[in-house]
């Protein structure tokens, strides 16, 4: 009989890679068994949750503390089904308020099950001190991107293996062929707008893209507004652009929203991981974001980096222009935005920039989902102490 592995995520993202996950294990050990918190993805392989992903969809602090009892309780629940299924390993799946503490409390009381970490938390970002905590009740970390372990080593963190971005997978859905190349340069230009992928982000987000768009509409003329959203939040996104003065499509079919990434020549863009995709795909781009005024506060005395930005990140440099709380207008947007429609240096500075990451993020030399499974079998494959080291393939260096 295979291994029996507890995945744990805490979102839609989090779902989506325990089902990659899940994928890759079973070629590796067909006879591996699954349980645990997931949604449709991991369901569709067999995994039944012990309750709604949806439980756990809360954002932003005033939020968590709205719903605490709620968190609260689905964090108990999950340790004890852990802890009484004693699972050759636990795969704890970003979403790190909720699945760390799932995690020390497992830790607490069933010391011998292993724990690996699926996405490394933002410590290079904010709160360091998270890393040298997360020795005591994680015995690995699978990280997405290059430079997380060396940053895990030296704030003193669990060993740390670069086991790529779930989007290396995705590369095929976001690069175009010659044909869509050629659109890229097409009139009208095809503007990719993506305001976020929660309702509150949209309704945040979507006055001031708005506003962008039609400022940069009436300096560079007609351009095709396509807006990707999910199923589940097209009526919240339909809503949020019907009052544009540039009319916007609506796409919801993840068929079109690549389609999209393939031909968009630039794109006005939420903060977040979509900056990394359009990056991947080549797309030209503005980023913006707001928060309410006390998560505003409590993240300038918190975040350490200069950008929050993904791709400027990974490529360590400030590349990709951001605009955030205050200095997110439509006119500060627009006015950096119309370059990139153009061949202009702006646009060609992103474009070079953008083509160094198939070497930086070692695209073409692994699988992510196949690494990824390699570390979590070798975790399942050995007893666990808190503080132990496991050896897994060295990361390729940024």
């Amino acid at each position: 009989m295979g291994p029996h592995i507890f995945l744990v995520a805490g979102e839609e993202s989090g779902d989506r890679l325990g089902a990659a996950l899940i994928g890759a294990i079973r070629k590796r050990s067909p006879g591996a068994r699954f349980s645990g918190v997931g949604g449709s993805q991991m369901a569709s392989l067999g995994v039944a949750s012990l309750f709604p992903l949806g439980d756990l969809a809360i954002i932003g602090f005033t939020a968590i503390l709205a719903n605490l009892p709620k968190i609260l309780g689905r964090i108990r629940q999950t340790a004890d089904a852990v802890v009484a299924a004693r699972p050759d390993v636990l795969v704890i799946i970003d979403s790190p308020e909720f699945t760390h503490r799932v995690a020390r409390r497992v830790r607490a009381r069933a010391p011998e099950i292993p724990i690996a970490d699926y996405v490394c938390p933002s410590v290079w970002a904010w709160r360091s001190g998270r890393a040298r905590a997360m020795k005591h009740y994680v015995d690995h970390v699978l990280a997405l991107l290059p430079f997380e372990p060396r940053v895990m080593q030296e704030l003193g963190g669990p060993p740390s293996s670069y086991v790529g971005h779930p989007l290396i997978e995705q590369l095929g859905e976001l690069r175009p062929n010659a044909q869509e190349a050629q659109r890229r340069l097409a009139d009208p230009p095809r503007l990719l707008v993506l305001p976020g992928s929660r309702g509150r982000e949209i309704r945040r987000m979507a006055g001031v893209f708005g506003e962008a768009v039609a400022l940069a509409a009436a300096r560079v003329g007609a351009l095709e507004v396509v807006v990707p959203s999910v199923p589940r939040l097209a009526e919240t996104v339909r809503a949020a652009v019907s009052t544009w003065r540039v009319p916007a499509r609506v796409v919801t079919d993840a068929g079109e929203k690549h389609a999209a990434f393939r031909t968009a020549r630039a794109a006005l863009v939420k903060s977040g991981t979509s900056t990394l995709e359009l990056a991947l795909a080549g797309v030209p781009m503005v980023t913006a974001y707001k928060v309410p005024l006390i998560e505003e506060l409590v993240g300038r005395a918190l975040i350490k980096v200069k950008t929050v930005i993904l791709a400027n990140l990974v490529l360590g440099e400030m590349l990709v222009p951001e605009f955030l709380q205050s200095d997110c207008t439509a006119e500060a947007l627009a006015s950096v935005l119309v370059p990139l429609f153009a061949d202009t240096p702006e646009r060609n500075r992103q474009i070079a920039a953008f083509s160094r990451l198939d070497a930086i993020m070692a695209i073409g030399q692994i699988v992510p989902s196949d690494r990824a499974a390699g570390v979590v079998l070798d975790c399942a494959g050995r007893s666990s102490l808190p503080g132990r080291e496991i050896v897994a393939s060295s990361p390729p260096t940024a």
